[in-house]
């Protein structure tokens, strides 16, 4: 028997798959970074590629400062590697999510038995505040929006097709330098909402869409670093 031919993982329970998206983490990270990278990948949910975690924390299980945390979160935001919802202070628990093109596993869909309308007006959110060319805290008249969709039955899959494509043709619209403000509430996305609800649209559309508005979003990112340094 020669190469890998029954090769067996010794420990299986909590093997992760680390393919050309870590491969390609590796060539972009600093080691620091990278480091704390691979920890996300081995912590996150594996159906959704996120982690609720704090600045201590992250410290802790990388034997790095908080300084030095924050330097590769930092970083690994710059570079698109991930999403950052940060605490309201560096005590609380902020929201880390590993970016599609280095996150190895299929994500889940978002739950539609969301039957609380809470759990449902959450769920809203984080979808919408997923993308970086949306700048908004969620305000009352968001949270009135979402409870109302969950008042109207509107499927989270339905809500989720309508906020990428709206966030693509912001994306498109920003890099032909039609318009430049960002989204600012949830009201933008309610026309485009109801135009989904009145199309039929493949079952791999929303993947589609992902991959699509990371693209437009990489690319507008990449032409306009001075926001990337806004925002990390």
């Amino acid at each position: 028997m020669t190469g890998n031919q029954g090769a067996k993982l010794k420990n299986p329970t909590g093997w992760f798959a680390a393919g050309r998206e870590v491969v390609r983490a590796s060539a972009v990270l600093s080691d620091g970074a990278f480091r704390l990278y691979m920890h996300l990948c081995l912590s996150a949910d594996r159906s959704t590629g996120r982690l609720r975690t704090r600045h201590a924390d992250l410290a802790k299980a990388l034997r790095k400062s908080r300084r030095s945390v924050v330097t590769y979160l930092e970083e690994l935001r710059t570079l698109n590697v991930c999403a950052i919802r940060p605490a309201v202070n560096q005590h609380a628990v902020g929201e880390i999510e590993i970016c599609d093109a280095f996150w190895p596993y299929e994500r889940m869909a978002p739950a539609q038995g969301a039957n609380d309308e809470a759990e449902y007006t959450e769920q809203v959110r984080r979808l919408f505040q997923a993308r970086r060319c949306v700048e908004s805290a969620f305000s009352p008249a968001d949270q009135k929006l979402a409870a109302g969709f969950f008042q109207q039955q509107v499927r989270l899959e339905k809500i989720e097709t309508a906020l990428l494509l709206g966030c693509a043709r912001k994306y498109v619209a920003m890099l032909n330098g039609k318009i430049s403000g960002p989204i600012t509430t949830l009201g933008y996305f309610q026309a485009v909402v109801d135009e989904v609800g009145k199309l039929q649209m493949p079952a791999d559309y929303i993947k589609y869409l992902r991959q699509r508005v990371a693209r437009l979003e990489e690319q507008w990112l990449g032409q306009n670093p001075a926001r990337v340094r806004h925002q990390a």
